[in-house]
C-alpha cells in the first residue's frame, strides 16, 4: 500500500488504489497541486498537470516527478479563467491519455484588498479563476465521465470560504461558491449517470466533492506577515500550519473507487480552525 512521507511529501511506496485511472489536476505544478499530483501518482494514477504561465517551473516539476515515478506527467498550459482554455486543456488530456477519470479543480489565486479599495479587476479575476474555472473544467469533464460510466470531480476550496477574512471578499466569495457548485454538480452528475443507464449498484459512480484546506505551508501563505501568521496559528486548535501532503491524502482518498458512496460533501482539513 502506498504512503506519503509526511515530512517530505515524497512517494515512499507505489500503491494501486488508482491504477488505470487518469487524473487531471489544475494548478498542478506547485504547492498543494503538486502534492496532489504526487499523491495520486503514488496510488498508481496517470497524471496530467495543468499550469498557467511559468513554463520553467512546470518543467522542473515534471523532472522531479519523473525522478520519483520513472515517467513525466503530461503538462497542459492554459488559463482556467478562460472557458475556451478549460475545454481545450480537458480535450488535450483525453486526447493524450484516452480518458479522464479524476478532475481536481485546484487552481486558485488571490488579489487582496479591503472592499473599499477593491478594483473591478480584483473582483472579476479572482472569481473567474477560482470559481468559473472550476465550473468550466467540470462541465467539460462531466460529458466524458458520464460516457465512461464513472468519475471523480474534487474541488479545492478554502476555510476562508466558510469564515470570511478581512481583505479577501473576492477570494472568500469564490471559495464559498464552490460549496454550492459542488452540491449542484453532485446532484446533476448522479442524475446524468442514471439517465444514461450507467448508474449500476456495483458501479464506482460519478461523484463530486470539495476539500477545504485551512492555512497550509505553501508560497501563498509565505506572503503573510510573520506577526499575522503567528496570530493565525494561535487560533488553530492543533497549533500549526498544515502540510500540502495532508490535503493531497484526502484528495486521493476521495478519488478512489471505494469512495463511490461519498458525494456532495465538504471535507475540512484545517486543524480544527472552523470549530
Amino acid at each position: 500500500m502506498s504512503v506519503l512521507d509526511s515530512d517530505t511529501g515524497t512517494a515512499a511506496v507505489i500503491g494501486d488504489k488508482l491504477r488505470g485511472r487518469v487524473a487531471f489536476v489544475t494548478g498542478g505544478t506547485r504547492g498543494i497541486g503538486a502534492a496532489i499530483c504526487t499523491s495520486l501518482a503514488s496510488q498508481g494514477a496517470t497524471v496530467a498537470a495543468g499550469y498557467g504561465g511559468n513554463t520553467e517551473r512546470a518543467k522542473q516539476f515534471a523532472a522531479d516527478f519523473a525522478e520519483q515515478f520513472g515517467s513525466e506527467p503530461s503538462l497542459h498550459r492554459g488559463n482556467v479563467a478562460s472557458a475556451e482554455d478549460c475545454r481545450r486543456t480537458l480535450a488535450e488530456v483525453v486526447g493524450t491519455h484516452g480518458r479522464v477519470d479524476i478532475l481536481v479543480n485546484n487552481a486558485g489565486i488571490t488579489s487582496d484588498r479591503t472592499v473599499a479599495k477593491m478594483t473591478d479587476e480584483d473582483w472579476y479575476r479572482v472569481l473567474a479563476v477560482n470559481l468559473s474555472g472550476a465550473f468550466f473544467m467540470s462541465q467539460s469533464a462531466l460529458a466524458h465521465m458520464v460516457e465512461q460510466g464513472n468519475g471523480r470531480i474534487i474541488n479545492v476550496s478554502s476555510v476562508i470560504g466558510e469564515t470570511g477574512n478581512i481583505g479577501q471578499a473576492n477570494y472568500a466569495a469564490s471559495k464559498s461558491g464552490l460549496f454550492g457548485l459542488t452540491k449542484t454538480l453532485a446532484k446533476e452528475a448522479a442524475y446524468m449517470l442514471a439517465k444514461a443507464g450507467r448508474n449500476t449498484p456495483d458501479g464506482t459512480g460519478l461523484t463530486v466533492n470539495t476539500v477545504t484546506p485551512g492555512f497550509i505551508a505553501t508560497e501563498m501563505v509565505e506572503s503573510i506577515p510573520e506577526r499575522v501568521l503567528d496570530s493565525i496559528t494561535a487560533q488553530i486548535p492543533l497549533g500549526r500550519l498544515g502540510e500540502p501532503s495532508e490535503i493531497a491524502r484526502v484528495v486521493h482518498f476521495l478519488a478512489a473507487d471505494a469512495c463511490g458512496y461519498i458525494t456532495g460533501q465538504v471535507w475540512g482539513v484545517n486543524g480544527g480552525l472552523d470549530m
